[in-house]
């Protein structure tokens, strides 16, 4: 059964959104270094020992050729997705509600959209880019705290600062999102994972105890390793503008596990900025978009079937889905598509 594009970006929003009420939890006992650490290194692990299953039973991954540019994509989402984002996460999520956290994360989806628009130059129409308005003001409205000097919590920026981190890694993901995605999610998760832990260790907060370590890694493994697979999927088959909006169901889905969990009485912040992305993740889900447009000569390697188009070079026997270098001829036609690995043209203003 042929699975629809949109479900891989919800199926790693619903998951990564359940990790920060439950993250809340977990922050009452350690210290946000020491679960930052803990996450990334569970999600690591979980995709290290799937992998050594898949090997052991024949059928394992080798590892994929990412090129230099594609190696130096990794390493700048390892430093931005893997360290720093997630540390600010959850430092202004120590002195913020989880409620409140969860709906302000919507602004990772800002950033994702106006990082690949302006820096990665990936195409954006008007229906996403009243979508970036929308949940930018919603974003605005959850930092203001009347109680500060400058009626803003310094909680509420740390979380906007780690939105813009992982929008700068949705980007960069992007580049190696065609490569094999257990390989690059748990090189990401073992290397980000024991820094920040080794960083735990230097600044004198310790290691978490076994218990906290063991159920760290189950939520890493869940709401980090295969959330980020999945989000990978979805960049392939998206693009990152898309997938980064569509993460926008991720805050939602925290939103009420916060308020099942916690009980939270809702601020009159929070009231005024739920409609707000509400609409414009409504509005989202609502694009199409199709014109005629042209496919250069290309030659790359990914995970493929031939049912969507644009794969008709032959094989021996038929196939599903598989991995290896193939060749593009220049083509030019129409139909629906967004920016995924074979639609970033440019578009005319």
């Amino acid at each position: 059964m042929k699975v629809h594009p949109l479900l891989f970006g919800i199926a790693a929003a619903v998951l990564f959104g359940s990790s920060t009420p439950i993250s809340k939890l977990f922050l009452d006992r350690i210290s946000p270094l020491q679960l930052a650490g803990t996450l990334y290194l569970g999600a690591g692990l979980c995709l290290l020992v799937y992998r050594g299953v898949r090997s052991l039973s024949g059928s394992g991954y080798t590892r994929p050729l990412l090129g230099r540019k594609g190696n130096l994509s990794l390493v700048g989402s390892i430093i931005f997705g893997g360290i720093l984002a997630p540390i600010s996460l959850l430092v202004g999520l120590s002195t913020s509600s989880a409620a409140e956290t969860s709906l302000l994360l919507n602004f990772e989806a800002v950033a994702t959209v106006l990082l690949a628009a302006t820096v990665f130059r990936e195409h954006i129409g008007k229906r996403t880019s009243l979508v970036v308005v929308l949940f930018t003001a919603g974003s605005i409205v959850l930092t203001i705290d009347p109680s500060e000097r400058l009626m803003l919590s310094p909680g509420a920026l740390l979380i906007i600062l780690s939105c813009v981190f992982w929008g700068l890694d949705n980007n960069l993901s992007r580049n190696i999102s065609g490569s094999d995605p257990t390989y690059v999610v748990m090189v990401k998760g073992l290397v980000a994972g024991t820094f920040s832990l080794a960083l735990s260790l230097v600044l004198g907060h310790g290691i978490p105890s076994v218990l906290f370590l063991g159920l760290g890694s189950v939520l890493g493994g869940a709401a980090y390793g295969l959330s980020l697979v999945l989000y990978m999927l979805s960049l392939r088959k998206v693009g990152s503008a898309r997938t980064g909006t569509l993460f926008a169901v991720s805050p939602f889905v925290g939103v009420v596990l916060s308020i099942a969990i916690f009980m939270d009485t809702p601020s009159l912040q929070f009231v005024i900025s739920l409609p707000l992305m509400v609409v414009g993740l409504a509005l989202l889900f609502r694009e199409s978009h199709r014109h005629i447009h042209e496919h250069e000569e290309l030659d790359h390697d990914h995970h493929h079937d031939h049912s969507d188009g644009h794969h008709g070079h032959e094989h021996g026997t038929e196939m599903g889905s598989h991995y290896h270098p193939h060749h593009h001829g220049r083509t030019i036609h129409s139909h629906s598509h967004m920016p995924d690995i074979h639609h970033r043209h440019k578009h005319r203003r």
